[in-house]
């Protein structure tokens, strides 16, 4: 009996001292999801980084400015551990301004022409922060909002749930968005991302993830391989909004229906790929699902294969086309042009505008979910798995 009250003791003890080091544990205690202080916004509002870690030797770090993925630490075919992501050492640096590096993107991710769009017979005018349009939600989107963190833990997996109120007029959107985004590191090297609204009123919202990836972990991605199930992707004008049509990628340098190197074509006298000074493109999914792959990526050089599953309609091929030295990420890396591709999992940009499209109206009494997995694995191609 006294022998068990030790140990009973000591196991209190432990976990008194774990969750005073800011670790919360899974039931098992294999699974941790850590918290650290990140910085402070400008207003003195405390911001936090939390770690999630799994058994197999990956990990990922979020903070709670923007529901950020700071880094995303996988093996390479060498067991080497090493970050995928771009983005920065402090919160210093995400707060000077930054291309959306791993941040939720929202109310609307991707473009909304000239700032506007119909709803309920009433036109809603949005900030127009690209040009003469609107991108990823306006000049305070969901990207430089502060979220509400609370860390999980199951028998198997780690996970942060993070929440955020959008209030009615935000950045001329109408209705009090309530949001949740819970991002969960499983035993399966996959990184999951549930997101959830509700709305008190008509609205518009599609939100996703803008990580830039780099399965090599540094210089271009244009020598790493990528498929996209997609017969079809959305044409673009010079604002890059959608025209309004589906345009077959057969026989064009915008076809990943099979295997190809992401620079083998990018500089082809191709009208699409001049507009967007390279992939900018939204491609529309062939079978949207969670049991479907939607697009894989593999670096022949680290080993590393990333495989991505959604609910959403179509995913947003990003190129990095618009880094150009200029910014200093982490461990003083400079990121050049091309350096990373984002999959941002999404329905369609400029939808509201665009009737035959499908809907992202939010009504009230309904909610908003979609799901999105990245998986990491070491693979020996593209095709291994």
């Amino acid at each position: 009996m006294i022998r068990a009250c030790k140990v009973s003791l000591a196991v209190v003890t432990y976990l008194i001292l774990a969750l005073s080091w800011g670790t919360f544990m899974s039931a098992d205690a294999k699974e941790t999801v850590k918290q650290a202080t990140f910085g402070k916004m400008p207003d003195g509002t405390p911001v936090y980084l939390y770690t999630l870690g799994n058994t197999q030797g990956m990990e990922v770090k979020i903070t709670n400015y923007g529901g950020i993925l700071v880094s995303v630490s996988v093996l390479d075919k060498d067991g080497k551990v090493g970050d995928v992501v771009l983005g920065f050492d402090r919160l210093e640096d995400y707060l000077k301004g930054h291309p959306y590096f791993g941040a939720i993107v929202g109310r609307y991710g991707n473009r909304i022409a000239k700032g506007r769009f119909p709803l309920g017979g009433r036109t809603y005018t949005l900030a127009t922060n690209n040009n003469e349009n609107h991108l990823h939600g306006g000049l305070r989107g969901f990207d430089k909002a502060v979220w509400k963190a609370e860390p999980l833990t199951s028998v198997e997996d780690a996970g942060l749930k993070l929440s955020y109120l959008s209030k009615d007029g935000e950045e001329g959107y109408p209705g009090n968005l309530n949001v949740t985004v819970i991002y969960t590191l499983t035993r399966r090297n996959e990184l999951r991302i549930e997101y959830a609204a509700t709305t008190d009123k008509p609205t518009v919202v599609n939100l996703t993830n803008h990580s830039y990836f780099n399965l090599a972990g540094s210089g271009t991605v244009l020598e790493q391989e990528l498929v996209i199930n997609a017969d079809k992707f959305l044409p673009v004008d010079k604002g890059l909004i959608p025209i309004g049509v589906l345009q077959s990628v057969k026989g064009t340098p915008m076809d990943f229906t099979t295997p190809e190197k992401i620079g083998e074509r990018i500089d082809q006298d191709f009208e699409q790929l001049k507009i967007g000074g390279g992939y900018d493109h939204c491609y529309v999914l062939n079978k949207p699902g969670l049991r479907n792959v939607a697009a894989k990526a593999f670096s022949a050089g680290s080993g590393r294969l990333l495989e991505l599953f959604t609910t959403e309609p179509a995913v947003q091929l990003y190129t990095g086309n618009f880094l150009d030295g200029t910014l200093k990420g982490k461990g003083g890396r400079i990121y050049q042009k091309r350096s990373a591709f984002c999959l941002e999992t999404e329905h369609y940009p400029d939808s509201p505008n665009h009737p035959a499209f499908p809907s992202v109206v939010l009504n009230p009494g309904q909610k908003y979910s979609t799901t999105t997995i990245y998986k990491f694995s070491v693979a020996s191609s593209i095709n291994s798995r």
